[in-house]
């Protein structure tokens, strides 16, 4: 599979089915104490998340033709974790 240039579609899904992600913001949701702390486990997600992407396309196996959009993938990351982690948290109680 080929990554197309400043796909808005690929970006979606890039961010959306990333599994760190999802791991990162549920386990921390989980563990949060105030719901302030969403922010910060959002955050660390979505850092996980473009951590994993890069090394996945630095590897070779997602080839990434000018994609751009980077910082797209990180907001929208950050967005999709802030979902995963409100999720969690609400469903710890």
């Amino acid at each position: 599979m080929e990554v197309n240039a400043f796909d808005p579609a690929t970006l979606i899904l890039i961010a959306l089915l990333n599994p760190a992600v999802i791991v990162v913001a549920v386990v921390m949701g989980r563990r949060a104490d105030q719901w302030q702390k969403l922010i910060v486990a959002a955050f660390a997600a979505s850092l996980a998340g473009f951590s994993l992407y890069w090394i996945v396309t630095t590897l070779g196996f997602l080839p990434v033709h000018a994609l751009g959009g980077e910082a797209g993938i990180v907001l929208l990351q950050f967005l999709f974790g802030l979902v995963w982690a409100a999720i969690a948290y609400a469903s710890r109680r």
